[in-house]
């Protein structure tokens, strides 16, 4: 038993092989378009392709793939010895900091002139370097004036919509983990407990449950959150008919609506796990709505199956608002994709026609939000099969399930 568990544990990151294949991939769309190069600045691409994570700041850092599949990472001098870890990456090249005397946008186009790729077509997810954190600098067409910078932001989004088998064993292990953060949350939500508390305890005990069960076979290697969480971010009472509440430490009562989170983060990859409960029975107007936002969700995975648009799941739960005269309590789409972030494309919404295929993994979320009563929204991650969708959380839903 010992045995097969480390085999097991041993799939909880991704591979060498299927970095290689996430690599060719963007290799082979490089020669159709002739590009010498291809920049990436995206911390998400980086690591999707590398396995490289950062904490992205004004330091300019990005990812050199060369024609032949060479890596190199550039960056701030503070990231060589980490960076020099990852044995995706072939080579680090550093500048001293940012700004320094000389640009890092300047160093970088005297390294790509050492490489021998400042002329012709290079590809870029990005014009340039982008930062909310003070930075500002030259695009990169302006310290390579030789070159057609060729701008795709798209590439590695699009194949990541489709999961592999490894990234699908990677949000199954997110989805049982986060399942045990929201047990303890609902065991510990009791009337004149405060939000803060209760989820504090709960990530607590299911983190440390998560990491004594893995022990060292656990990679904690992240973009997100390490370990398991379950919270309310606010949603308690009157305040849970807010879809982006904030946390307000409110204290639960008896009578209160509670719209809950939970996940956990498994090489970076995350699920989401979303309830209603309530605290004692709830009443008659709270018992209607929350059956009406079960039978939305109930619409949306009859929907979801390869072959039919995105946009076809969100308009027949819409039709199911419009036939039952809910509009005054819609606020959002029914769903978007999940993986290294928590919202990803394509989304189940009306104005996203993108075709359903296997592989494909979602986060199910109509919900429902009745100012002063409160709000009512479950949240699944679900699989697109072959024939139709798998759940891949698995807490209850049912109303009883729901009354702490």
């Amino acid at each position: 038993m010992r045995r097969e568990n480390y085999k097991l544990m041993q799939k909880l990151r991704i591979s060498p092989k299927e970095f290689k294949r996430r690599t060719d991939l963007v290799i082979d769309s490089m020669k159709e378009r002739d590009l010498n190069a291809f920049i990436f600045w995206s911390s998400v691409s980086i690591f999707y392709l590398s396995g490289f994570a950062f904490i992205p700041t004004e330091r300019p850092l990005c990812l050199i793939l060369s024609k032949d599949g060479t890596k190199t990472i550039f960056g701030p001098r503070l990231e060589l010895e980490h960076a020099q870890e990852c044995l995706e990456i072939q080579d680090v090249k550093t500048y001293p900091d940012y700004p320094d005397t000389v640009h890092p946008m300047t160093r970088l186009g005297q390294l790509l002139k050492e490489m021998g790729v400042d002329s012709g077509k290079i590809g870029s997810d990005g014009a340039g370097y982008g930062s909310s954190q003070g930075y500002r600098g030259p695009q990169l067409a302006e310290v390579l004036p030789l070159a057609e910078i060729v701008v795709d932001p798209y590439l590695v989004e699009e194949m990541r919509m489709v999961k592999s088998e490894e990234e699908i064993a990677l949000i199954k292990e997110s989805c049982r983990w986060g399942n045990l953060a929201h047990r303890f949350l609902q065991n510990y939500s009791k009337p004149g407990s405060f939000e803060n508390e209760i989820s504090a305890r709960a990530s607590l005990e299911a983190t440390l449950a998560m990491m004594n069960t893995l022990g060292p076979l656990y990679d904690p290697t992240t973009i997100g959150r390490g370990g398991a969480s379950a919270g309310f971010r606010g949603q308690i009472g009157p305040n849970s008919a807010l879809p982006h509440a904030m946390s307000i430490n409110a204290m639960l009562k008896p009578g209160d609506v509670l719209v809950t989170g939970a996940g956990a983060g498994v090489f970076g990859y995350n699920s989401e796990l979303e309830r209603t409960m309530f605290v004692g029975e709830p009443d008659k107007e709270k018992t209607k709505f929350f059956n009406l936002m079960m039978q939305a969700q109930e619409i949306a995975f009859d929907n979801i199956r390869p072959g039919r648009k995105c946009s076809e799941v969100d308009a027949a739960v819409r039709e199911f608002y419009e036939k039952n005269g809910l509009w005054d309590y819609w606020r959002h789409h029914t769903g978007h994709a999940i993986g290294l972030l928590g919202h990803e494309a394509p989304f189940f919404d009306i104005g996203d026609h993108t075709i359903m295929k296997p592989g494909m993994v979602f986060s199910v979320e109509p919900g429902l939000y009745v100012m002063g009563l409160g709000g009512f929204r479950h949240s699944d991650t679900v699989l697109v099969t072959e024939t139709g969708m798998e759940m891949l959380t698995y807490y209850p839903r049912d109303l009883e399930s729901m009354i702490c």
